[in-house]
């Protein structure tokens, strides 16, 4: 299989025998059948340890992905489980300093204290020095900012310096960015997000290009029981079968909404990678295979943010993105250092010119 639609809808689904459920459903049980004593220890033995539910969205992630995929409980507990694990005293992690800020309240408050040095770099800047770290996580395109690094370049300086490399692909997607043959060691996400793609679950996974570190990482998982629900992970990996249908009509709705941005007087400082004239542009197409739905731009005031989502009926206000509806995030509200007015706006699967219509209407509605 080699098609992202074809690859999304089978991918971890194993060929049953006559009379299975042709759509088996999660594996809810927290205990499996040990044998007798001197039996082997079979593959799932303890709810914490291990689920077929789970086995079959980590297989079919990792395909997409290029790797050995762990699923967790969420998009921060796998981050959160990469940064512990690769952290060591007396060593630095680098981070982007407009990437997402729970990441940075980890490192500054969790790693600091254990004589861990935090190093910040803009996404689209300069990356050094990486002298002396342990780990360098970049996130392209950034949250919320959308800034696009250099993954192969940084991955080749930071192993150069002996450090390995994470990378947040969750507003790229597997379907958009393939983070691993570019040379980094994890990719992270938060499948909250496109991933699953109907906001009804929080879920997260880690994919390594080395069996071994996958190896840690799923002990780690283990240990901290930040393991994910079956339930949620069945609601995942069904919604991953839409994502390349998901993502293709989120793409030509975002740029459609661009072009009527740019045209706009309230709105400014319009970015998407996918845009030729946006800065990130030239470094984007370089390594995103595809781009995706979210964009941001920035209203005058927080008081016009409000005008804008009083006015739509078709963007609502939520913190989440990568959902089948359209929805809008203020991240100035979280502690983000962006204007008051900066929205990050997630477009959804709605038909495009009804939504380009609702968008417009809704800007006439901001007194500029």
């Amino acid at each position: 299989m080699s098609g992202d639609g074809t690859r999304c809808v089978w991918g971890g689904h194993s060929p049953g025998a006559v009379g299975d459920a042709a759509h088996p459903g999660p594996v809810l049980s927290a205990t499996f059948d040990l044998g007798l004593p001197h039996d082997p220890q079979p593959e799932y033995f303890y709810g914490r340890a291990g689920n077929p539910t789970w086995r079959a969205y980590e297989v079919a992630v990792g395909d997409l992905e290029g790797g050995e995929c762990v699923a967790f409980a969420s998009g921060m507990a796998a981050l959160s489980t990469v940064m512990r694990l690769c952290a060591r005293p007396g060593t630095a992690v680098v981070l982007p300093s407009d990437g997402y800020y729970i990441g940075r309240l980890v490192a500054s408050e969790e790693l600091a204290p254990m004589d861990v040095e935090v190093r910040e770099f803009g996404t689209a800047g300069a990356w050094e020095p990486l002298n002396g770290a342990s780990l360098v996580l970049l996130e392209t395109p950034s949250n919320p900012g959308l800034e696009v690094c250099d993954i192969r370049a940084i991955a080749e300086a930071a192993h150069a310096a002996g450090a390995l490399v994470a990378v947040d692909n969750t507003t790229a997607t597997p379907l958009g960015q393939k983070p691993l043959p570019l040379g980094a060691d994890f990719v992270i996400a938060s499948d909250t997000k496109a991933l699953a793609g109907h906001g009804d679950v929080v879920l997260g996974h880690v994919t390594c290009a080395d069996p071994i570190l996958a190896g840690r990482v799923r002990a780690a998982r283990t240990r901290s029981g930040a393991i994910p629900g079956p339930m949620e992970t069945w609601l995942a990996h069904r919604g991953l079968g839409t994502l390349d249908l998901r993502l293709e009509r989120q793409a030509k709705n975002a740029h459609a909404l661009v072009q009527a941005l740019l045209g706009h007087p309230a709105a400014s400082d319009v970015r998407w990678p996918g845009l030729p004239s946006d800065p990130s542009h030239a470094v984007a197409s370089r390594q995103m295979r595809r781009w995706n739905g979210i964009l941001r731009f920035t209203l005058p005031s927080a008081e016009a943010v409000g005008e804008f989502l009083a006015a739509s009926r078709l963007v609502s206000s939520s913190t989440s993105f990568g959902g089948l509806q359209t929805s809008a995030d203020r991240r100035a509200r979280w502690g983000d250092a962006v204007p008051p007015g900066l929205l990050r706006l997630s477009a959804g699967c709605e038909d495009t010119d009804d939504l380009v219509a609702d968008v417009l209407g809704a800007l006439d509605a901001v007194r500029v």
